[in-house]
């Protein structure tokens, strides 16, 4: 029954959030585009934030700009991008532009002095991210705040997955994100090449990310990519499907499954499994000829979006066998299933609520840090971020196809 309770409040919370009363000194943040993700990404959790206020807007279209304005009760809508940066009243930009948009404006913004909270991925390519997330700015004292935008790794309940594993054991990592079909159709700007679209680009960047969390490195080599393409006459340098596996320094196998075009009736959640290498253990009841070995898996399930529902299982598979001929002579499995709604139920610590969607975890740590305080820790670090770049060209490159394009001259 507390369970059901429980499930039930967060539900309740997390689509009529408590709003309290802004603060003085709150970040006012601009809004790049009239986007459908900045509505869960940013509008939504700066309601519960006393220390966010999300102040202007601008699209392409002004009279779209006005409408999406009324909406969400944006008080203000300027005419251009460069009008919103150019504003002295807003404090951080949020971009929620084409993917090939994101170098662009994030450097116009960060020059303006403007914090940026840039939507995944934050380049094209790994060109593009190096040159932006090592400019010459960040040097300056006092310099702006610029976040990737992955949002689930700010959430207790990836945390906790990733407390289970033990990276340089890892004999195997697989995560799979697969997107309903009729989410996005084959005209949609996910699938434009120029804008840096494809599946690796958008759910496979949550892929990629979690096994280098996962393995706790970076790939060596890509060492296998399949992608599946668009119908014809739709753009055939666009995957809509990208299957890959990358070698890791501890010689593991990574394998992700992006897919943004899932059949609806063979629909399955998100989830991600960590296979250890087989490890032998101290038992004192075997005689020298015996031994016990245990191989374990760990596995997420919604971890990518954990407040409705998400479950981790520890599954052990031990073995008692024969040393000389490694027979057999016992086996038994055991599982164990863990969950983290919030810190406290990870670590102890008492830090927001269990009705926090992951973009509400990650908005609390970037006015964290934008206010210089320590806030959880957890963080998306420039490198981190070149280094997700990297191995999304990688993918590209192993499967025959063409890097996504710079849209702008670097600086």
């Amino acid at each position: 029954m507390a369970s059901i309770i429980g499930f039930a409040a967060r539900i309740w919370n997390l689509n009529y959030p408590p709003q309290p009363a802004k603060k003085d000194g709150a970040v006012r943040i601009g809004l790049l585009g009239a986007s459908g993700v900045a509505p869960v990404a940013v509008i939504q959790p700066a309601k519960s934030h006393a220390e966010v206020i999300i102040t202007a807007v601008a699209a392409r279209d002004v009279k779209k700009a006005e409408t999406y304005a009324k909406k969400h009760s944006i008080p203000i809508v300027h005419r251009s991008y460069q009008d919103v940066i150019d504003d002295p009243a807003i404090d951080a930009i949020y971009i929620g532009l084409p993917n090939g948009l994101h170098y662009e404006w994030a450097l116009k913004s960060l020059k303006a002095g403007k914090h940026v909270l840039l939507e995944k991925p934050s380049t094209s390519n790994a060109a593009e991210a190096a040159s932006l997330f090592h400019h010459e700015l960040f040097k300056q004292p006092n310099a702006p705040v610029l976040l990737e935008a992955f949002h689930p790794l700010f959430t207790p309940a990836w945390q906790l997955y990733l407390s289970l594993l033990d990276p340089p054991n890892l004999a195997s990592a697989h995560a799979t994100l697969p997107v309903p079909s009729f989410l996005f159709g084959n005209d949609d700007i996910r699938y434009v090449y120029d804008l840096a679209g494809g599946a690796l680009m958008d759910c496979g960047t949550y892929c990629c990310l979690f096994l280098r969390q996962m393995f706790e490195s970076e790939p060596v080599e890509c060492i296998e990519a399949t992608p599946t393409f668009l119908p014809e006459p739709w753009d055939q340098k666009c995957d809509q499907v990208m299957e890959a596996k990358w070698r890791f320094p501890n010689g593991g196998i990574g394998s992700i499954d992006a897919n943004l075009s899932n059949p609806v009736l063979k629909s399955k959640l998100p989830w991600c499994e960590a296979i250890h290498k087989e490890k032998v253990v101290q038992d004192e009841e075997l005689s020298e000829e015996k031994e016990h070995v245990v191989v374990k898996k760990v596995v997420g399930n919604m971890l990518i979006q954990p407040v409705v529902w998400h479950r981790i299982s520890i599954t052990e598979q031990h073995t008692i066998r024969n040393i000389a001929d490694k027979k057999a002579l016992k086996t038994w499995t055991t599982t164990e299933y863990m969950k983290a709604y919030k810190w406290e139920d990870f670590n102890g610590k008492k830090k927001g609520e269990d009705w926090w969607n992951t973009y509400r975890w990650m908005l609390e740590e970037f006015v964290n840090k934008i206010k210089g305080r320590e806030g959880s820790g957890v963080w998306m670090s420039h490198e981190n971020s070149i280094h997700q770049m990297e191995m999304i060209d990688s993918g590209y490159a192993k499967a025959g196809m063409a890097i996504r394009p710079s849209s702008h001259v670097l600086q």
